[in-house]
């Protein structure tokens, strides 16, 4: 069941970074809001695990802003969120500890159930494979013994304690399998230890703190664009593997191929008609449209950042022929 975090969602500023280390919050924002954000976190004995990484999920300053826009979250420094670590009850610390062993017990639980359920599983095919091994051979035995009866008639009593010997020679062998695939006692497991990725218990939730929001990031002059086309709809992800800003998908990345390549760009700014040609090439080059966009006034022409937004125009070139 999916569950929806407390609104505004806390981002931690790390280092002049800013992450999510809440896999309620990640999914929430990814469902609601078209924020994707990158996943940048791995194990110190395994960095190369570079397509399965996890949290935290670092935002671009971009998309941090515009949450904060919007009221959905709000930016918390983290260095003085964990001061109340050091404040900490000794009853709270203990009471903590307890929660995490106690969800280390039912996650060695779910662990223990999914491996008898396996085994199981693998015991009830070799009894089934080993059942038609048995009767592929007392078949084969039935027709020895018949044949052996036919060709030796001359002594029929020797013949006959052939076969009983082997009838109850495949008796004991059936009998033999049936010990052998016998279900034994799994032997106790440790429990599994719980590795949280928030602070929050035993820490008070940020959004109920005061005094720990920092201001709005700050966003390169290209924040207008993405404003716009977030406000449209747009998925955007960093773009420096296709040599532009951003990468504008019109849906989740998961399901949908990118559509453009975005650029940005203020509206008296000068610009190389070579730019434009290498940039429609590009996104050509890549199945991609070559976006170029961004706010109609200049800075000192509107009152606020939100007027900017509402001023922004784009314009999609695709080179024609290839």
């Amino acid at each position: 069941m999916e569950s929806t975090p407390t609104l505004p969602i806390p981002i931690s500023y790390v280092s002049g970074r800013y992450l999510l280390f809440s896999i309620d919050a990640v999914t929430y924002l990814r469902r609601e809001h078209n924020i994707c954000g990158v996943l940048i976190g791995t194990l110190p004995q395994i960095p190369q695990q570079n397509v399965f990484l996890g949290l935290p999920l670092e935002l671009m300053p971009e998309e941090a802003r515009v949450l904060v826009d919007k009221g959905v979250a709000c930016i918390v420094d983290e260095a003085k969120a964990h001061d109340g670590m050091r404040s900490l009850l000794e009853e709270d610390r203990r009471q903590y500890l307890r929660d995490l062993e106690s969800q280390g017990q039912l996650a060695t639980r779910i662990l223990a159930d999914r491996k008898d359920q396996l085994r199981e599983q693998s015991l009830k095919e070799i009894d089934e494979k080993k059942a038609k091994g048995l009767a592929a051979k007392a078949a084969k035995a039935a027709q020895a013994a018949a044949d052996a009866q036919i060709a030796a008639s001359s002594a029929p009593a020797s013949t006959e304690k052939d076969e009983s010997s082997s009838i109850f020679a495949a008796e004991d062998e059936m009998s033999s399998l049936s010990r052998t695939t016998g279900t034994s006692t799994p032997a106790p497991q440790q429990t599994m230890g719980i590795t949280p990725t928030t602070s929050y218990p035993p820490l008070p939730h940020p959004v109920s703190s005061s005094g720990q929001y920092l201001p709005k990031p700050k966003v390169p002059l290209s924040y207008p664009l993405f404003a716009h086309l977030h406000s449209r709809g747009y998925f955007l992800s960093p773009g420096l593997r296709f040599g532009c800003q951003y990468v504008a998908y019109p849906g989740d990345p998961l399901r949908f191929h990118s559509h453009f390549v975005v650029v940005s760009a203020e509206w008296d700014q000068e610009m190389d008609l070579m730019d434009i040609v290498n940039g429609g090439r590009l996104g050509t080059g890549v199945k991609k449209g070559f976006l170029l966009g961004g706010p109609q006034k200049r800075r000192d022409e509107v009152e606020s950042e939100a007027d900017r937004i509402e001023t922004v125009r784009t314009f999609s070139i695709e080179w024609a022929g290839m």
